[in-house]
């Protein structure tokens, strides 16, 4: 795909009206999800694509989040009228006793987006088949804290927009670009086609990251690739990949978890962007 048909492509989705339903079809209220916890709930509001619906909250929550939206650029406003004072008890039951700091938002699941709304990024995410929102969620958060600017999800065997995946995210699930592919090696493709290196992470038939890394021009847009927890990257996963690395271990211990391995390879990639890592 090239970048004149992809922007033709996202010049049509711009004109075309909004649909009401979801990116599979499902009924309106199908998508409809609670978000819950300060930072998580804060962030939802203060991005403008979120279409909100009710804020359940205590007395002490809202002057909470008032602040913290503010403090993220977002506008308190858009909660006029639709804010309803609750007691924490009623609170636990909204959020089947998940942890959510006096706060619990429903809202209609993020618009989806189409990965060429992503081709100016500069450093993106990719998961193949990550399954556990827990992981995704800190996925997420180590991505937005650590400067990568869009996720990459599969469409089948990953997680579902979630109050857990929100709140394990931290705010972060609105704060950077998500897409779910219904093929992810087409999208492999179709990123390389639009200049990015994709750098997949893999144990066997591959070099160690520091040294690939060592060798990437630092202004072409990078797309890591992790695969799931347990079978790793699938097999056309890993042909779609112009390189491989592995995150050698010094320790007894030989991997990461997937969310760890994340973190840690974004921060050598800042590191290296930085000039700080040779």
């Amino acid at each position: 795909m090239t970048k004149n048909r992809s922007q033709k492509q996202k010049k049509a989705r711009q004109a075309a009206p909004a649909e009401q339903g979801s990116r599979s079809g499902r009924k309106p209220q199908d998508d409809i999800v609670r978000i819950f916890g300060i930072h998580a709930v804060a962030s939802a509001v203060a991005n403008p694509r979120r279409d909100l619906i009710r804020l359940h909250a205590t007395a002490n929550a809202q002057a909470r989040l008032v602040d913290e939206i503010r403090k993220i650029g977002g506008d308190p406003a858009r909660l006029d009228g639709l804010v309803e004072t609750a007691s924490p008890k009623d609170i636990d039951a909204l959020a089947r006793d998940a942890v959510h700091q006096g706060a619990l938002l429903v809202t209609r699941n993020l618009p989806a987006l189409d990965i060429s709304d992503i081709y100016d990024s500069k450093l993106v995410v990719i998961l193949d088949q990550v399954t556990d929102p827990h992981n995704v969620g800190a996925i997420i958060r180590s991505s937005v804290a650590l400067g990568a600017e869009a996720l990459i999800m599969t469409g089948r065997h990953s997680p579902e927009e979630s109050g857990i995946l929100a709140k394990t995210a931290s705010g972060g699930l609105d704060l950077i670009s998500m897409v779910s592919v219904p093929n992810l090696a087409r999208a492999l493709d179709d990123l390389a086609d639009n200049g990015f290196d994709v750098l997949g992470f893999d144990s066997e038939e591959s070099e160690p990251f520091e040294t690939i890394i060592a060798k990437q021009d630092a202004s072409r847009p990078l797309a890591l690739v992790f695969g799931s927890e347990g079978k790793g990257m699938r097999r056309l996963t890993r042909e779609k990949c112009t390189a491989l690395a592995r995150l050698d271990m010094p320790g007894p211990i030989k991997s990461l978890n997937v969310s760890n391995a994340v973190a840690m390879t974004l921060y050598a990639v800042k590191l290296m962007r930085d000039g700080l890592l040779k």
